[in-house]
């Protein structure tokens, strides 16, 4: 089968369709003949190279989130799975293939009216962002600040934040244009990259850039405010950034991370059910940037690293 791997860590031109076995499912997981494949944000610092120190080697295939068919079980699964439509969780990698295996405690069965492109474009970002306004202890009537709104997170933690009565939405995006496709999707007011626009402070910020300049963000919070980095796709913040919390003692601000692998998988399986329910019923809006074929998962990185991404980028292996 065609499976897409990182030959070489770095620019996206390190990416290469391979051909590998298909895969077989060990005890716990299932095989699931992919129809999507949804293109992370984790997808490229992977590829980077940055996490070399996690183990990722030469030949890793990406991809952690697909949809599509389950076509065997391994032991211990339930049968009854064979065949049914799934949207899938697949760990680290794996799911940049034709076919691919993920544990059957991630299965969330698709509704009819679910496509497989907007499974993966819901399913992983959605459950990221509940549980990270979980995490900052988010009321209703309390006024939030995304930064870096335009990727799949950022745009699920808008509509999230909108759907349960957030007092004020405010993003970060690098443009106008930007700004305006977030209003229509629950943002109120529009600053650019470094937060700039008003001089408004927020009880909540969720940050999915980090990087250097996360620290300037701290004092975008009110009294009590608390600022959850649920990504990092500029990398890490300053060694000491810290200092900048100390600094501002009196306020009594708060930080923390949100990764979802706390998150217990039927709580996980649960939200997501949920997020699907949703937007059957129109109160969620996939936003897919573009669908491509598989082999073009060079070209999809290429236009991640270059900003130009709005949404999800989705992935389909050939006759999908």
């Amino acid at each position: 089968m065609k499976a897409v791997a990182v030959q070489a860590f770095g620019d996206p031109e390190g990416l290469a369709v391979i051909d590998v076995p298909v895969p077989e499912p060990a005890a716990g997981q299932v095989l699931v003949a992919t129809e999507a494949i949804g293109v992370g944000g984790v997808d490229a610092v992977i590829r980077s190279g940055a996490l070399a120190a996690y183990g990722f080697r030469d030949g890793h295939i990406l991809g952690g989130e697909i949809a599509g068919t389950v076509t065997a079980v391994g032991d211990g699964v339930d049968r009854e799975w064979t065949g049914r439509r799934v949207w899938a969780f697949t760990g680290v990698g794996g799911g940049y293939a034709e076919q691919a295996v993920a544990p059957a405690e991630t299965l969330v069965p698709l509704p009819a009216a679910t496509s497989a492109v907007d499974a993966v474009t819901l399913g992983s970002s959605g459950a990221v962002a509940h549980f990270g306004l979980r995490h900052a202890h988010f009321a209703p009537g309390e006024s939030v600040l995304v930064r870096g709104a335009a990727g799949g997170l950022g745009i699920m933690t808008v509509q999230l934040a909108a759907r349960a009565g957030a007092g004020a939405i405010a993003v970060t995006t690098s443009s106008p244009e930007r700004g305006e496709r977030l209003r229509e999707l629950g943002a109120t007011r529009v600053l650019d990259r470094a937060g700039e626009g008003t001089a408004d402070t927020y009880d909540v910020v969720i940050d999915i850039v980090a990087g250097p300049d996360l620290p300037s963000f701290f004092a975008k919070l009110s009294p009590n405010g608390r600022l959850v980095a649920i990504g990092a796709v500029a990398g890490d913040p300053p060694a000491d950034f810290g200092k900048q919390l100390f600094a501002a003692f009196q306020r009594s601000l708060s930080f923390s991370t949100f990764s979802a692998n706390t998150v217990p998988q039927a709580d996980r399986r649960a939200v997501t059910t949920d997020l699907f329910a949703a937007a059957d019923r129109g109160e969620l809006t996939s936003v897919v940037h573009e669908v491509l074929p598989l082999d073009q998962a060079v070209l999809a990185h290429r236009k991640m690293q270059a900003g130009e991404v709005f949404g999800r980028i989705v992935l389909t292996p050939p006759e999908s």
